[in-house]
């Protein structure tokens, strides 16, 4: 018989536009930058990682069902990244992308993968992107349905194409939207 869990009686989304150099938790060593002072829930917890070096769409709930089903790999939910990246990408650097690369930690799963314009109204980061005269940047558009560490940066950089920098756009159904680094919405969880 399967055990049970408990699902909180008023689920809560909560979405947050994490800022570069967040970390995505709620404690951290002296010095860490960390959630606390952006989200005014004390019963959420981040469904899933975005690495310190990372901006963009992190998602909380206080349902532990829910967050596992957000997180979990084997559910398969899309994300959505918005990566630039150093260099012009080529279509067979872009088909390596979309067939799956081999990362030291296994083959990752097909992704969709395509050149697009500098997303709009994009804020700047603090600290700025380096740019290199002589080298160009692009904008892809990366869409994963697994979650290995640094996975995005990983398959950019397997491919010749390091990441400069790295936004998530969407979970799901969820989306960025206009939210500027360190705002937040709440949104009714979809079961």
């Amino acid at each position: 018989m399967k055990s049970q869990t408990k699902r909180p009686a008023n689920p809560k989304l909560v979405l947050l536009n994490k800022p570069y150099g967040v970390l995505s938790q709620f404690t951290g060593e002296e010095g860490d930058q960390t959630l606390k002072p952006f989200i005014p829930h004390n019963d959420v917890y981040p469904a899933g990682r975005l690495d310190k070096d990372s901006e963009g769409l992190l998602l909380l709930t206080n349902d532990g069902v829910y967050q596992a089903r957000l997180a979990n790999p084997k559910y398969k939910v899309w994300k959505t990244y918005w990566v630039q990246v150093e260099g012009d990408p080529s279509e067979e650097q872009l088909e390596q992308l979309r067939n799956g690369v081999e990362l030291n930690d296994g083959m990752t799963r097909p992704a969709e993968a395509f050149v697009m314009p500098e997303p709009m109204n994009l804020w700047p980061r603090n600290p700025p992107v380096r740019e290199r005269k002589s080298v160009p940047d692009s904008w892809l558009c990366l869409k994963i349905r697994e979650g290995k560490n640094r996975q995005v940066r990983r398959m950019t950089a397997h491919v010749g194409l390091p990441t400069l920098r790295l936004i998530r756009a969407a979970v799901g159904p969820f989306q960025l939207k206009t939210m500027q680094p360190g705002e937040w919405r709440s949104e009714p969880p979809v079961w």
